[in-house]
């Protein structure tokens, strides 16, 4: 391709990024690792009307972003994030249906030696349909095997990887011998521009009950200090206001000095009938509960006193008697 060729390219991809830039205000950074032109291709179909991908060189995205910075200075904040093999979704619409939608889009891959799995990888127990000639290859990765009618069995569950673990040829040989294919790749959303903010994509995953959560243990820690040093805020006014009448309630009781709620107060302890009639008000609630029990057990007691009325007649009847008023022998 000849120089003015390629510097034309540069120019449109540079006019596009700009233009992107200015149409939204939210940013996906995304990973591309692992991911072939025609996945890509397909995630680009999938996401139009919602988002745009843009893949790219890291030095145009840092030029086309500096170029912007007089425009846009919070841009600023995405300099640190370009690096490795990133590309920016940019959508106007709700940044979880994005991330989320782009999860869904990720396709099954082999596990290749020297790739490094994101995933725990398991094997299965049960029949492998391998030859017992093939026994040794298992031996040599510490799996316990057994010969069931003529093939070989896997005993138990065997974890064979771990995320960050590296894929070592016999390991890659196993799971491709047995038709496994443990890996899901994708973009992979790393972190967030939202209007000038940017944040870990970690945050997307929050709900509207975490934040109100977050947001009152962080209301009940400024609360703690307020109270602890003694500086008054929104939130410990309430309880500093509690405290002191409490205070100016023991002082009152204790010295001749009063007013108008201690009067209430000291009213109630000088009586001793009223003070009893307070303390008796819950246990009221503990009665009235009580009452239906009692009442059922009223009705059980009628009950029974009824049934034993019926057996004393059924005896006056006769019920001690042979059949011609001749008395039973027993």
């Amino acid at each position: 391709m000849s120089k003015g060729g390629k510097a034309a390219r540069k120019d449109r991809y540079w006019s596009r990024l700009v233009s992107l830039l200015d149409e939204y205000s939210k940013i996906l950074i995304v990973t591309a690792d692992n991911v072939g032109s025609n996945q890509m291709q397909h995630i680009r179909k999938a996401m139009r009307g919602k988002a745009v991908l843009l893949m790219g060189k890291n030095t145009m995205i840092r030029k086309a972003i500096r170029d912007h910075l007089e425009k846009t200075p919070a841009l600023e904040g995405l300099f640190p994030y370009v690096k490795g093999n990133i590309g920016f979704v940019f959508t106007n619409g709700d940044l979880s249906d994005v991330r989320n939608k782009l999860m869904e889009l990720k396709v099954e891959a082999a596990a290749k030696a020297g790739a490094i799995s994101p995933v725990d990888v398991i094997v299965p127990a049960g029949n492998t349909g391998q030859e017992p000639t093939k026994t040794s290859f298992f031996q040599a990765l510490s799996i316990p095997t057994k010969i069931n009618r003529g093939t070989i069995e896997i005993i138990n569950d065997i974890h064979l990887l771990k995320p960050g673990q590296k894929v070592t040829l016999s390991q890659a040989a196993l799971l491709q011998m047995l038709g496994i294919r443990p890996f899901k790749y994708g973009l992979r959303v790393t972190s967030v521009f939202d209007n000038g903010a940017v944040y870990p994509a970690s945050v997307l995953d929050l709900t509207d009950a975490d934040i109100l959560k977050k947001f009152f243990e962080g209301v009940s820690y400024v609360s703690a200090v307020s109270l602890q040093i003694g500086y008054p805020t929104l939130v410990s006014v309430p309880h500093l206001v509690i405290t002191a009448f409490r205070s100016l309630i023991a002082v009152a009781l204790v010295t001749d000095y009063s007013f108008p709620a201690a009067d209430k107060i000291k009213k109630i302890l000088s009586d001793p009938a009223a003070l009893a009639a307070l303390a008796a008000k819950p246990a009221a609630g503990g009665d009235d509960a009580a009452k239906p029990a009692a009442k059922d057990e009223k009705k059980a007691e009628a009950k029974e006193e009824k049934k034993k009325d019926s057996d004393d007649e059924d005896a006056d009847m006769g019920g001690g008697f042979g059949l011609f008023g001749e008395e039973e022998e027993y």
